[in-house]
């Protein structure tokens, strides 16, 4: 399995429009485990996004994907910036058994 965490900044304001396109472009990712988008708590003008892949040619092939590539460009308009990006190799959990993915 292939694992990303990463931060986004955005623009004041424009975290549910942000949101709302990710989750909006992100329902059929083959090869996606786990695509979660979260709000930051301490920063109003921030998301965090968590993905679990079956492998990362499943991650890049989704770069491709129309419905993706849709997603990206209503939200980039409203990011300001990435901080943090962690690669991770889950080793499986409460969502990805229930989904009979475990390692």
């Amino acid at each position: 399995m292939y694992g990303l965490i990463g931060k986004m900044t955005l623009a004041s304001g424009q975290r549910t429009p942000v949101v709302s396109a990710l989750l909006e472009g992100t329902r059929a990712m083959p090869g996606c485990l786990s695509y979660i988008v979260a709000e930051d708590p301490s920063d109003g003008d921030a998301i965090w996004v968590t993905e679990v892949w079956a492998s990362q040619a499943d991650h890049q092939a989704s770069l491709a994907l129309p419905a993706l590539q849709a997603a990206i460009a209503k939200a980039r308009p409203h990011i300001t910036g990435f901080g943090q990006r962690i690669e991770t190799t889950p080793l499986g959990g409460y969502g990805l058994a229930a989904a009979g993915r475990t390692a």
